[in-house]
């Protein structure tokens, strides 16, 4: 009686294992191979024996090939290792040992240094159309000649067209911007006050060109935007966050040059000299805050007060 019970508990226990417990469930990683089961799991085991011999065929029977055995060997894949030393076909995707897929050469480059494509500015436009009133005059040095006031101007309307033209770096739109907006600075003092939130935008877009004459230009431009027009330094703090992240890029991107002389520095067209000239001109007409907004913005800057 006891072998009886012993056979039905144990049938028992074999019908829930297999109705609640989920397929594959062998181990974590699946199904064993076949004839490496686990006893009292799943179907019954099967080991696989030799076939029996028949009298009169022992020739025969000797050079069969043994069974096949579905059986994994270690250190054949490329995948489940710590490291591996695959090497794949140059070109191609290959799987890396992190498990996921790459060059096998490597990432290329971010390009976050690399210059970005000027599209076409509505400045340009404007200047082929004689909408500007204004004539370049070709003597001695090279400057504008206005032919209304400046004072009589309209900043909203013109003041964003020559700040738009600041990304030209064909002449003679690149000179004529770049020197229309000085002059407009100039003279605005408190007009200018009232068209930075339309000034933002056009120094963005000729920032994040990130090129170098470019971004000179336009450090100049701020230059005498915070110095000359009244309240101007203190208007641009909350903007920083769109106009700051360029200036951390390249803040201490120096040159090498080795043995040789730079003369940037002394044509004021070196790019870190001009960065920090302007986040210092930025901090002293900022008003107490603007620190701590460059600060934020810029980690390595320290205060020129």
């Amino acid at each position: 009686m006891e072998s009886t019970k012993f056979s039905q508990s144990q049938k028992r226990q074999y019908q829930k294992d297999k109705d609640i417990l989920p397929p594959m469930s062998e181990s974590p990683f699946g199904a064993f191979p076949k004839n490496h089961g686990v006893k009292g799991r799943g179907e019954p085991q099967v080991t696989a024996t030799a076939p029996r011999k028949k009298p009169g065929n022992a020739a025969a029977s000797s050079k069969s090939p043994p069974p096949k055995r579905d059986v994994l060997l270690g250190h054949t894949g490329t995948g489940g290792m710590a490291s591996s030393t695959f090497k794949g076909t140059k070109g191609a995707k290959t799987s890396l040992s992190n498990g996921r897929f790459g060059h096998p050469d490597g990432p290329g480059k971010a390009g976050a240094f690399s210059k970005q494509h000027i599209p076409p500015t509505e400045f340009r436009q404007h200047y082929e159309r004689g909408d500007l009133p204004l004539s370049i005059q070709h003597a001695a040095t090279r400057s504008l000649q206005w032919k209304v006031d400046i004072d009589k101007l309209d900043y909203h309307h013109y003041l964003p067209i020559f700040f738009d033209g600041l990304r030209e770096l064909e002449e003679p739109y690149a000179y004529v911007a770049y020197q229309g907006s000085l002059d407009l600075l100039e003279r605005g003092h408190t007009a200018v006050f009232k068209t930075v939130p339309q000034l933002i935008i056009p120094l963005k877009t000729a920032l994040n060109t990130r090129h170098p004459t470019i971004l000179v230009n336009v450090m100049k431009v701020i230059q005498k935007m915070v110095t000359e027009c009244d309240y101007v330094g203190e208007a641009l703090v909350p903007y920083y966050r769109q106009l700051l992240p360029v200036f951390n890029l390249f803040k201490n991107r120096t040159r090498n040059l080795g043995d040789r002389m730079d003369y940037a520095q002394h044509k004021g067209t070196d790019l870190t000299t001009v960065i920090d000239e302007t986040l210092n001109a930025l901090e002293r007409y900022g008003g107490e805050d603007a620190f701590i907004n460059i600060k934020y913005m810029v980690p390595t800057y320290e205060s020129c007060m």
